[in-house]
């Protein structure tokens, strides 16, 4: 199992500090928010890209990928009704493809409920296709560069579509592609009234990533989500990917939630730390 924690907690901080913070900390692996770089990927010059991914190398630490995917530029949006949003929204997609595997990233996250969110007036198939076409457009680009794209069922706190991960599966069956997978995330499964390890066994083999977080939107171990029934369903499964630190509340000091969150982690996987 590799370990990976999630940038944007760290506001304001230097992408290079947080390589050398999370390695230090014994992190494998920086998951990358692309809006904590630049306003737009499209600003990330050639030369930018490869400092960022020197960095990382340097620090001994690999770029995992991207996700919130699409907080900014404003105005993109999957299922909106005008053809046009929904067209640019595909094409800023493609470029944030190509940010993630020129940095050194093997898959993204696309969660984004803001961003896909059904507006008022469309149909749940109305927005259903939407969202098959946007894939459908995106997906030769992913496997030509050799992404993953995980798509991200969230609670109905966060959005009024795509809401369970068996509704992602779903989703993600309707494209024929490889690199089509989901992600599973435990605040998010919290959220469903499904018990989280049956969640995890059902969606095998359709996992290609994890968020590790806790209802209380905190790290792993900050509240009280108990990860053992967690990681024996994970094993069951016989998942041996990433599982990234995601946190919403960033009330606690960032270097506090990551090292607490990695001791946590370690000790429910029965991983002997070295730090």
């Amino acid at each position: 199992m590799r370990f990976a924690i999630c940038n944007e907690m760290f506001q304001n901080w230097d992408v290079g500090d947080v390589f050398r913070l999370a390695a230090e900390i014994g992190y494998d692996g920086v998951e990358l928010a692309p809006f904590t770089l630049a306003d737009s990927v499209r600003d990330l010059s050639p030369e930018r890209r490869r400092e960022i991914r020197r960095q990382a190398e340097d620090a001994g630490i690999s770029i995992v990928g991207l996700h919130w995917l699409l907080v900014s530029p404003k105005g993109l949006y999957i299922t909106h009704p005008d053809e046009a949003v929904r067209k640019e929204t595909a094409a800023y997609f493609v470029d944030l493809i190509h940010c993630c595997a020129d940095l050194g990233g093997d898959r993204m996250i696309l969660g984004s409920p803001k961003q896909r969110n059904l507006m008022e007036g469309v149909s749940h198939e109305r927005g259903w296709e939407w969202t098959l076409d946007f894939l459908r457009s995106i997906a030769p680009v992913a496997e030509a560069r050799g992404v993953t794209l995980c798509f991200e069922p969230l609670a109905p706190a966060e959005t009024n579509f795509i809401q369970t991960a068996e509704e992602a599966i779903r989703l993600v069956q309707g494209i024929n592609s490889p690199k089509l997978k989901i992600i599973l995330d435990v605040k998010a499964m919290s959220g469903e009234n499904k018990p989280i390890p049956e969640i995890i066994r059902a969606s095998a083999p359709w996992v290609a990533h994890f968020h590790a977080n806790d209802a209380n939107l905190r790290g792993p171990g900050f509240g009280d989500v108990d990860y053992a029934p967690i990681v024996a369903a994970l094993r069951d499964i016989g998942y041996d990917g990433w599982v990234s630190v995601e946190v919403f509340d960033f009330s606690i000091d960032p270097e506090v939630t990551a090292r607490r969150s990695l001791r946590y982690l370690k000790e429910v996987f029965g991983i002997a730390s070295s730090h």
